[in-house]
This record gives C-alpha cells, sequence and structure tokens, in this order.
C-alpha cells in the first residue's frame, strides 16, 4: 500500500506578501485558466513588475497591463494589487514575460484627486493595512496637512498611523512630548510614534506595529520617507538626497512606488513625496478625523447646525470655552467645503459622460435606423 505522508505542506510562496485563504479563493477561476497570481510590486507605464510563484519561491516578472488599464482610473493597476499573471505565451517581442489579465477585488485603496481641474481619481496604493503618515519635525508643523492625510486613510479602509519623522532635530524631551501631544489631539483613533532613522530611536516599535502586513508610507519630499524605509527594511535600497540648506525642503528622491519586503514580515510601499493631497470621497474620513466635532453636533439644537451662529451650538461653545481649538474646527470646515466641491465636480463629469454617451447610442440608433430603410426602399 502507498505511504502517506504527514508532513504539513510548504507555506504559499506568496506568504510573506500578504496571501492569504481569501485571496486564494478568489483566485481558484482564474488558475483554472492558467493564470499565476501575483502581486504588483512596481507600475511603470503601462508595464508593471509583479512577484509570481516559483517553486518554493518567488520570481519577479514584467507583465503588461493593456487588458486591465481600460476600466476608468479606480481600476488601473497600482502597486499592491493582486494581479492574475498570464506567462503562458512567453516572452513577447516587446521584452514582455506575460500579460495581467485582471485585477482581484481590493480591500482598500488609498485614492486623492488629481490635480487636474477635471477632478479625477489616482489610486496611489492598494490592499493597504497601515497607512504611515511620515510628518518630519524640525521644521514647519503643519497639523492642517496631518489631517488631510488622515481624512483619507481612513476613507481608504487602512489604519492611519502618524509618524513624526527626524526626532533627533527636536532634542528637548519637552518640546518633543508636546509636538506628540498635538500630533496625538489631531489624530483621533490614530497611534501617534517619533522616530529617528538616523539613530534608530522609535524605529523597533513602529516596526513590530506594522509586522505582517501590508503599508503604505506617504507625505511630502523631505519628510525622511526613503530614510525610514531603508530603516524598517534593513537594506540601503531607497535613494536618500539631503535637504537643501537654503529652505530646509526635500528632493523627490523616490520617483516610483516600490513594495519592499519587511525583516519582520509583511511589505512596505515607499511613494514618491506628494506635493498636493486632494480629497476623494473622504465623507467618512473626515468624520472619524474629526470625531470629537462629529460628537460635539449630536449635541447642537439644530440636526442641520453650520456651526457659526447658531443658537444652542455645542461646536461653538467648545470652541469658546477652549475644549475646542478654533484652529481645528477651522480646518474641519475647509477639509468640507473641498470634498463637497469635488463631489460635485465629479457628479458632473459623470453626467456630462452619461449624456455624451446616450447621444452616441441615439446617433447609431438612427444611422441603422436609415441603413434599414435604404434597404427597404430597393
Amino acid at each position: 500500500m502507498p505511504s502517506h505522508s504527514n508532513a504539513p505542506l510548504s507555506p504559499h510562496p506568496l506568504l510573506p506578501y500578504g496571501w492569504d485563504e481569501t485571496y486564494a479563493e478568489r483566485f481558484r477561476p482564474l488558475a483554472e485558466q492558467g493564470c499565476l497570481p501575483g502581486r504588483i510590486v512596481r507600475v511603470d507605464r503601462g508595464r508593471v513588475d509583479a512577484v509570481v510563484p516559483d517553486g518554493d519561491g518567488v520570481r519577479t516578472v514584467l507583465a503588461g497591463t493593456a487588458q486591465v488599464a481600460t476600466g476608468g482610473p479606480l481600476r488601473v493597476p497600482c502597486t499592491g494589487d493582486w494581479a492574475a499573471v498570464d506567462l503562458t505565451g512567453g516572452r513577447t517581442h516587446e521584452g514582455l514575460d506575460g500579460i495581467v489579465r485582471c485585477l482581484l477585488e481590493r480591500r482598500t485603496a488609498f485614492v486623492r484627486s488629481t490635480s487636474s481641474k477635471r477632478s479625477e481619481a489616482q489610486v496611489l496604493a492598494a490592499n493597504v493595512d497601515f497607512a504611515l503618515i511620515a510628518v518630519a519635525l524640525g521644521g514647519e508643523f503643519d497639523l492642517g496637512r496631518v489631517e488631510r492625510f488622515l481624512s483619507l486613510a481612513w476613507s481608504s479602509g487602512a489604519q492611519p498611523v502618524v509618524v513624526l519623522t527626524k526626532a533627533d532635530l527636536v532634542p528637548d524631551p519637552v518640546t518633543l512630548a508636546q509636538l506628540t501631544a498635538d500630533a496625538e489631539a489631531s489624530a483621533p483613533g490614530a497611534p501617534v510614534a517619533a522616530v529617528s532613522a538616523g539613530t534608530g530611536a522609535g524605529v523597533p516599535e513602529l516596526a513590530s506595529v506594522v509586522a505582517g502586513g501590508t503599508s503604505v508610507l506617504l507625505g511630502q519630499s523631505g519628510a525622511g520617507k526613503s530614510t525610514l524605509a531603508n530603516a524598517l527594511t534593513g537594506t540601503g535600497s531607497q535613494y536618500v538626497a539631503a535637504v537643501r540648506d537654503r529652505d530646509g525642503k526635500g528632493r523627490h528622491t523616490t520617483t516610483t512606488r516600490d513594495l519592499l519586503p519587511l525583516p519582520t514580515g509583511g511589505v512596505l510601499i515607499d511613494t514618491p513625496g506628494l506635493r498636493g493631497v486632494g480629497l476623494w470621497d473622504a465623507e467618512d474620513g473626515l468624520g472619524r478625523t474629526f470625531a470629537e466635532i462629529e460628537e460635539l453636533a449630536e449635541r447642537c439644537r439644530f440636526h442641520d447646525c453650520g456651526h457659526t451662529a447658531e443658537p444652542d451650538c455645542a461646536v461653538t461653545a467648545a470652541v469658546e470655552d477652549g475644549t475646542l481649538p478654533h484652529r481645528r474646527l477651522e480646518s474641519y470646515r475647509k477639509l468640507l467645503r473641498e470634498n463637497a466641491r469635488i463631489a460635485a465636480r465629479s457628479d458632473a463629469r459623470l453626467r456630462a459622460e452619461r449624456k455624451q454617451q446616450a447621444k452616441r447610442q441615439q446617433a447609431l440608433g438612427r444611422h441603422l435606423a436609415e441603413r434599414k430603410r435604404g434597404q427597404y426602399r430597393r
């Protein structure tokens, strides 16, 4: 009789990259079509680098995305996506190893509005568990920008973590404690960590928070993202440039969004510095970022209170007695207005596209009807 081994099955090669039973179940029909699962680790002009299983390990392949790049800006492949990669055709004359047939459904997506007047969306990272918002100490400490990133992070479905980088530039512990407290007050529900990639302070604690998951590193140029990425990955894979002496601003050292393995398990997506971060469908995220204002609003006399000059407004009362900073309320109002403008423009663009589509269908219908009448005349 044949003997049966009781040895445990080898773990899936993509397990360190976030593969799990949920993705495996979604991928089964695609596996039957001869595709391999792959995680996109870089996107560059219609092509992607993806890691795919290769025996007990993985290898990186170059794949085209023409088949899946036409589903609108929210369906364009991005770093962090799980994809069905078809390698059956062999290497193509374009130097591609294969093509991406489709993307698996995303669990989370960090989306911002582009700077274009069309108010289109751009997905910066997909299937992310933690959004690390890097804010450099020792320079301008913009809490409004922190709140903007937080609103998008909460809306993405990921857990935001505010990372105060370059903590060694604030040697006074009292000042550092105050800056940390200010960040915590602006980030209800989100951990705040002060770290120094240069000295290593706080890096092991941050690494333990994000271990085993997928994290995306976000922030302005000069926030120390690449240095922090090198500290977390234990490598020098991300190029680091010095901050400009004349104005203290950083340079763009990361030009693509790269997915990097972490020695503690999990992966990190490093992103280029973001000059502008427009809101996109961030109403839920704003509610969580400004949770204390939303809670106060429930005590206002009027359910549609604008929190300006209405009687019995709990929000303005909190500002007057000092329990709610006026800056925080102004930031809330500003981001609410911006989100509403983006939503209105997006709706208007969608209506215009539907109108154009209806016109094309009507024109096609008239053409077919005229051709049919011409056949009857003959």
